[in-house]
């Protein structure tokens, strides 16, 4: 679907914001990139929405509950604010297709590599899918992003190199960077005409 909106980059969490701990299921567990909180404001300073979309079957798998992925997703955004930094937007899916809890043992539209996390941000916030960018360490991040007409961009952080070994018969993504801070830098000089500003 089209839009008149403007573009937004959306972000995936574990392993691209954050250490990729396994299955975090409380605040403490939850150490988040040095370069991440500059990432996002960079964004914030450019008038350009950052959005976390992410995976979290944690849920689905009775390792922790909605309540304490909200709690984790406040301690991510607390330590954002360190930087100046703030997210328009966090979504999340809770489900698994095959494991869990019957609530969320159900094959959704919102767990990646579908969707439906994008559909509804676009509609909660105005956005052009086709000129918007998501960022992650994994080869479902980049199809995502191409089954809305998104580009994508593969970060090094996380499980990347490994996504890198995984990529043949995938969709490519646009760009590789060693972080999220250089994936942000590249797209809004090279893609959103923007330019960085000094620290």
């Amino acid at each position: 679907m089209e839009t008149n909106g403007m573009p937004a980059v959306f972000i995936d969490r574990d392993g691209t914001l954050n250490v990729d701990a396994g299955y975090i299921a409380d605040p403490e567990d939850l150490v988040v990139y040095p370069f991440s909180g500059r990432a996002v404001r960079l964004l914030n300073e450019n008038g350009i929405k950052a959005i976390v979309v992410t995976n979290q079957s944690t849920v689905a798998r009775g390792y922790c509950s909605e309540a304490m992925i909200d709690a984790i997703h406040a301690k991510l955004r607390d330590e954002l604010r360190k930087d100046g930094a703030y997210l328009d937007a966090v979504y999340y899916c809770p489900h698994h297709p095959e494991i869990g809890d019957q609530r969320y043992q159900v094959v959704c539209q919102c767990r990646k590599p579908k969707a439906g996390m994008l559909h509804r941000a676009q509609r909660e916030h105005n956005i052009d899918l086709g000129r918007s960018y998501v960022i992650g360490d994994k080869t479902l991040d980049i199809e995502m992003a191409r089954s809305v007409g998104a580009r994508g961009a593969l970060v090094l952080t996380g499980f990347g190199h490994d996504s890198i070994r995984r990529l043949m018969g995938k969709p490519q993504p646009d760009l590789i960077s060693k972080d999220v801070l250089e994936a942000v830098k590249v797209i809004l000089q090279r893609d959103l005409g923007r330019r960085p500003l000094a620290p």
